[in-house]
């Protein structure tokens, strides 16, 4: 056992790090959906509170050690594997208690921590887990639901075993061992900033590398690419980890100094050229996406290749909490601040979103997408440019040689990283060479949430699955914000039934998502923004080409009680054009001005088909807000409302023929 003993360690590490990122998005994501399932800020906002959980380290006499410790991790470890079977408040107490224990358990790792171990191990191994889940579940981890949530539950139980196996009292008294002969206690401002770099470290990593899609969704640009460009250099970065720890000795702190400010820099330059400033004029609108320079490619390729300074800064500051020796009181106000200040990190970047929602201070955020992210890039790399001559370069703290299974078993999971997601990923079939009628889809499906607030993926791609559509138009899709928990619902959509998908805007630009899906290849897509008061509104507008019929396909949700500037100036973009079909949530009813105004132009595919009404559908039509209309002159032989729990809007379908 102990020669295999640091392997272990590192493993169980690994995976407490892997837990607590699955538990902090569960928690965040399950706050937003109560808040969405209200469209208010909930009472149980309060239970952020659970973020300052070190506190408590402040009334014991000692660092927490042996079977407290111990209990404590099986307890986080519970709520990992009890979170993902709960209703929304279930799982925001469950998953908030686990996030809490690991905010506990952070310091006590960390005086306990041998200081020869690679931090930059531990974190390249939990991020390379991540993506992998994350890529098998086409962006969507597939241990946190579904029918795989069994892997969960084994890395589960195989952290508990290693939790018990290991007995933490021989490994503190390891540790004291190993570090009695280190410095004195640093000072308590010191402790202090190490702890915000720390988590600044944390916070990039979950705000954006925790699965690729993220930065996809972020830029619009395809989704495999990136994702293999981020396990090859992870992977990369692995081997010179585990099998050239030599080659980290010869970074100094300049080289280390210009690496963070590159990346940081390829960060917020990758955010910056797509974050859109919206005029506050109606005169500017309709407002095309702008297009964008092939110089911005530059700072995503930067982003893509520096991102593993992360990973030595991580080490870098835990080996230098290590080697300072902090006293338990130091450490658990160091990562009390550290954990308000992950708070107000989450809340910043939810807010670039939900703005209107937020009184007072939420329209500060509208537009700021970009500067979200630069806080802790700049704070992480002011660190390490103030406190270069402390932090310990690998020759006064070095790590020692990682087992040589590290090499095989990260290799083995970048290889299933990549062959996971091109076995999941879409495969447009060949269609009907002279089809005689196209069905339309809508379907506005709450972020993928049921009307309970269940993640329900399965459920809606149900009622798509029993229409089996040509052309899907979604609504509320918003894919990888860390509000979702960083989920991709339009990927897994498009994967699962192999269609071509397009998705907008870019997540940068801070409106709520939608997305069109097409049986067939979708041409010239593109995104116009609408004026706005509030939330930002936006629309897709592509062609789809059936047999020998070109369409005209526009897919919208507009903002709270369907402005008619904005319905209006959708209209100004369907003038002219034939073969129109535009879809969404529209948030205005047929007796409204609007749909009047939608009639002058265009037909309403349901009364086409019940001039004269239809009551068997389940729904009332004079309440309706979903709609698609068509082209004057177009036939339209079916149409239907399918209400059900899946989601709180009504699913709406209509068969195009000629």
């Amino acid at each position: 056992m102990s020669r295999i003993r640091p392997l272990l360690l590192t493993a169980l590490r690994a995976l407490l790090l892997l837990f607590f990122f699955q538990l902090l998005s569960d928690f965040v994501e399950s706050i937003f959906v109560l808040g969405l399932l209200g469209t208010n800020i909930p009472p149980e906002i309060a239970s952020v509170i659970l973020f300052l959980s070190p506190v408590l380290l402040l009334l014991l006499p000692r660092a927490l050690s042996g079977w407290p410790l111990v209990l404590l991790g099986q307890f986080m470890l519970l709520c990992r594997v009890i979170a993902p079977l709960l209703d929304p408040r279930g799982k925001m107490l469950i998953s908030g208690l686990g996030v809490a224990c690991f905010l506990l358990l952070l310091p006590s790792l960390l005086q306990q921590r041998p200081s020869r171990r690679s931090p930059a191990l531990e974190l390249t191994a939990a991020l390379s887990l991540s993506i992998l889940l994350r890529a098998l579940g086409s962006g969507s981890d597939i241990s946190t639901h579904g029918s795989f949530q069994f892997l969960g539950w084994m890395m589960a139980l195989a952290a508990a075993w290693l939790l018990l196996t290991l007995h933490w009292p021989s490994i503190a008294a390891t540790a004291s061992t190993a570090e009695s002969a280190l410095p004195a206690t640093p000072s308590a401002a010191r402790t202090i900033g190490l702890c915000l770099d720390l988590l600044s470290v944390i916070i990039l990593l979950y705000f954006s590398l925790l699965s690729p899609t993220v930065i996809s969704r972020w830029t619009g640009q395809p989704y495999l690419p990136i994702l293999a460009t981020v396990t090859l250099v992870l992977w990369a970065s692995s081997l010179v980890i585990t099998l050239r720890p030599s080659w980290l000795s010869r970074l100094s702190m300049p080289a280390l100094l210009v690496w963070n400010v590159l990346f940081v820099a390829s960060l917020f330059l990758t955010l910056l050229s797509r974050q859109i400033a919206f005029p506050s004029h109606p005169a500017y609108y309709p407002l095309a996406e702008p297009p964008l320079s092939p110089l911005c490619s530059l700072p995503l390729v930067g982003l893509l290749l520096l991102f593993p300074v992360l990973l030595i800064d991580g080490q870098l500051l835990i080996q230098a909490l290590v080697a300072g020796r902090p006293s338990p009181r130091r450490l658990a106000l160091g990562f009390t601040l550290g954990g308000l200040y992950l708070l107000l990190m989450v809340f910043a970047q939810v807010f670039t979103t939900v703005y209107d929602y937020i009184p007072v201070i939420g329209p500060l955020f509208r537009d700021r997408f970009a500067v979200v992210f630069l806080v802790p890039g700049l704070l992480l790399t002011l660190a390490v440019w103030l406190a270069r001559p402390d932090l310990p370069t690998a020759e006064a703290a070095p790590s020692a040689a990682p087992s040589r299974l590290w090499p095989a078993l990260l290799s083995l999971v970048a290889i299933l990283t990549l062959a996971g997601a091109w076995v999941v990923s879409a495969r447009p079939s060949a269609t009907a060479s002279a089809p005689s009628q196209l069905t339309v889809f809508t379907y506005n499906i709450q972020q993928g949430y049921d009307a309970a607030g269940r993640r329900n993926y399965e459920g809606q791609l149900a009622v798509a699955r029993q229409i089996q559509p040509d052309i899907i138009g979604l609504q509320e899709c918003d894919a990888a914000r860390i509000a979702n928990g960083n989920q991709d619902v339009v990927r897994y959509w498009a994967d699962q039934l192999d269609y071509y998908s397009y998705y907008g805007p870019t997540t940068v630009a801070g409106t709520f998502g939608i997305a069109l899906l097409s049986r067939y290849p979708i041409h010239n897509p593109r995104i116009f923004f609408m004026f706005s008061t509030g939330e930002q509104t936006a629309c897709i507008e592509a062609q789809i080409t059936v047999g020998n019929r070109t369409f005209t396909v526009f897919v919208t949700h507009l903002g709270n009680g369907g402005p008619l500037v904005q319905q209006l100036e959708v209209l100004q973009e369907v003038q002219g054009k034939e073969n129109v079909i535009l879809m969404g949530d529209f948030n205005f009813r047929p007796d409204t001005p609007q749909y009047r105004s939608t009639l002058a132009l265009l037909e309403d595919a349901w009364v086409l088909r019940w001039p004269e009404g239809n009551t068997t559908q389940g729904v009332d039509y004079a309440r309706t807000i979903d709609h698609i209309f068509v082209s004057p002159g177009t036939r339209v032989t079916d149409s239907r409302y399918l209400p059900g729990p899946a989601s709180d809007h009504p699913a709406l379908m209509a068969v195009i023929g000629w």
